[in-house]
């Protein structure tokens, strides 16, 4: 029988469901969009590239690839403590965000049959992906004797409404950041078996080149719609999008960095492998890119780190909630200030790499 601390006691719906994880600025979201706006774009500029991508969606490389070996038949209770805390926190933080991309590609599959057929093949079989993805990582959630109850997920969550041209540089960012910060693992891990506490990393390989097609797709979409990449709103919104997706991403894993250590990574040096290489691959269709090199990007991305260990402090204190709300204030007022500074360094253009090949 395993002792409690072994097993940190999470808060369960009912036997063996976890209940899901708060909803905060950091945590994934769910997007819904504009329907009818999509569905009246016109793809002919790029629809030889889209056809091509949807040739390599019906292939379906990966069919037989989401299938669990012996490897897992196992008791994961040597996982434990801060360890096994952490871990399932990164397999439900993963479901979550592959769960949210198969009900907006599922729903925009279902909205667009009838009215943009190649677009809505594509997110069909993109949703066909991401499914995959949330029941893998959900089953390996049982493995330690929880899951998630997407259902439950689909009704409860809030949904946040993005324009299609939002979506498609929020998504894009969210699958290329996805394939990097996959890959990465995988190649560490690769290197160092000794490292790997858990068979689902095994999968990581095939799992990121998933992730890779369905950024291309959302490639060529912007490329199909080129008043969405050649004007000033474009350069400001896609500044806007490539540093809240990297600020978002390495306030969490700096957050978690016992995790990574755990399979023997520094999270900061992760985050700016990750960083670096994503914001390349965004200089491929973006207008512009972040200088991720700049000496002020990490040195106020930290400030954030020490300023948010601040507020869980307070939140954790036995405070009164409305006296809370003004201890925290100049916290939140400092990554503001941060966040905006970062915003304004000066980006960099990205018209020198967009014809390199992918």
């Amino acid at each position: 029988m395993v002792d409690s601390l072994k097993k940190p006691g999470f808060e369960e719906m009912r036997s063996g469901i976890k209940v899901p994880a708060k909803e905060t600025l950091l945590t994934p979201r769910f997007y819904t969009t504009d329907f009818d706006e999509m569905a009246k774009m016109d793809i002919s500029p790029n629809e030889d590239e889209l056809q091509a991508i949807l040739e390599e969606f019906r292939a379906d490389y990966n069919r037989h690839h989401f299938v669990r070996d012996a490897e897992f038949e196992q008791s994961w209770d040597h996982l434990d403590g801060e360890t096994r805390r952490l871990f399932v926190e990164f397999l439900e933080r993963s479901c979550t965000a592959e769960f949210s991309g198969f009900l907006l590609y599922k729903e925009l599959g279902r909205r667009l049959k009838d009215k943009s057929p190649v677009l809505a093949e594509c997110f069909t079989l993109m949703s066909r992906d991401e499914a995959r993805h949330a029941g893998f990582l959900n089953k390996a959630l049982s493995d330690f004797n929880l899951a998630l109850d997407l259902g439950f997920l689909t009704k409860s969550r809030k949904y946040t409404f993005f324009k299609p041209k939002f979506i498609f540089y929020a998504t894009y960012l969210s699958e290329k950041i996805g394939y990097w910060r996959y890959i990465t693992i995988y190649r560490h891990l690769e290197a160092h078996p000794e490292d790997r506490i858990y068979p689902i990393f095994r999968w990581f390989e095939n799992w990121c080149q998933d992730e890779n097609r369905h950024g291309d797709f959302f490639d060529a979409i912007m490329k199909s719609q080129p008043q969405m990449l050649n004007d000033w709103k474009a350069r400001l919104w896609s500044r806007f999008f490539l540093l809240s997706v990297f600020a978002t991403m390495y306030l969490n894993d700096v957050q978690r960095k016992d995790f990574y250590a755990s399979i023997g990574l520094d999270a900061r040096e992760y985050d700016v492998y990750v960083i670096e290489k994503t914001n390349e691959t965004a200089g491929r269709v973006f207008p512009i890119t972040l200088d991720v090199q700049h000496p002020e990007f990490y040195k106020r991305l930290e400030v954030c780190v020490n300023n948010n260990e601040k507020l869980t402090a307070i939140a954790n204190s036995k405070t009164p909630k409305f006296l809370q709300f003004f201890q925290k204030l100049p916290y939140y007022v400092s990554n503001a200030w941060q966040l905006l500074r970062l915003y304004f360094i000066k980006p960099l253009d990205a018209a020198a790499t967009q014809g390199a090949a992918r």
